[in-house]
């Protein structure tokens, strides 16, 4: 895995937090130029938005900014520009299998259980309070700390 796209509903929430956890563990480890990390939405609502305040909240707490990340709509060719396309929850996963275009390369799978083994989903906090962000923070860096190793041990 060289390549890692992160995907979720509106693209202001989970992906995002999960792109800004990547790509600090990336710098953090000296690594960022070894592998390309992005996020996006399955809808285009919110394309071109910043994420969630409190989700910026929640990761500034931990010195983690995610204030400059944009949100985008997921887009065919992602379907080839990446190793592995990771949804945040299960319907996140379906809409990829049914978006992914004819000849996709990328693999798709649920992120959670392409991390770490668990079946489990990141679940959605948008309607939720700050706390909520706080779990998806957490669940995010267990996840991108898991993605790292993988990333050092070649898989």
């Amino acid at each position: 895995m060289r390549s890692i796209l992160f995907v979720c509903l509106g693209n202001i929430c989970r992906s995002p937090t999960a792109e800004g956890l990547m790509l600090n563990h990336l710098a953090a480890a000296g690594l960022s130029r070894h592998a390309r990390v992005d996020s996006a939405g399955i809808g285009g609502w919110h394309a071109g938005d910043p994420p969630d305040r409190r989700a910026i909240a929640a990761a500034r707490k931990r010195g983690v900014d995610l204030a400059p990340l944009r949100a985008r709509q997921v887009r065919p060719a992602d379907f080839s520009d990446f190793d592995l396309i990771v949804g945040m929850d299960r319907q996140n996963v379906a809409d990829l299998n049914r978006l992914a275009p004819a000849g996709s390369t990328a693999r798709i799978g649920l992120c959670l259980e392409e991390a770490l083994g668990l079946a489990g989903e990141v679940p959605d906090p948008y309607y939720q309070d700050e706390r909520a962000f706080d779990a998806v923070f957490d669940l995010c860096d267990r996840a991108a700390r898991a993605f790292m190793e993988k990333l050092r041990a070649g898989s």
